[in-house]
């Protein structure tokens, strides 16, 4: 596995897995949320150890993920604006509990970026035109 680039910006405020077990334990029980993602993760560990590696990725430039988020994301026919606004607001509200300040605004301002990004390229796939995800 490789290391955090030295120039990655979460390393300077000490990035650490708790923010995405515990902000993806609060998906498994949204009302929103929780019914698209088990609906379709079988392998809870299996996934989390995934999107640790994703996070580490975006914010370590660990190059640690391999994965194709858009492909999988837009092969999704019940994603919506309002899954993504949901999305936000409850990562915003978890990283604000589990990391400090400036750990959690670079969480924050990443997530913001993933969630724009991917809901471009569904409204794309899709054939129509995206607004752009809000936090909350």
């Amino acid at each position: 596995m490789r290391e955090a680039h030295p120039k990655s910006p979460g390393l300077a405020v000490g990035v650490d897995r708790a923010l995405v077990h515990a902000f993806y334990a609060k998906v498994r029980l949204d009302p929103l949320l929780g019914p698209v993602f088990n609906a379709r993760v079988a392998d809870w560990d299996a996934h989390l150890s995934k999107l640790c590696q994703f996070w580490s990725s975006v914010t370590l430039l660990t190059g640690r993920y391999k994965g194709q988020p858009m492909v999988v994301h837009a092969g999704l026919p019940d994603i919506a604006p309002s899954h993504f606004d949901r999305w936000l607001a409850l990562f915003a509200e978890t990283a604000g509990e589990i990391c400090p300040p400036t750990v959690a605004a670079l969480f924050i301002d990443r997530s913001l970026r993933i969630a724009s990004s991917l809901a471009s390229g569904i409204a794309a796939h899709r054939g129509a035109s995206a607004a752009s995800p809000r936090a909350v």
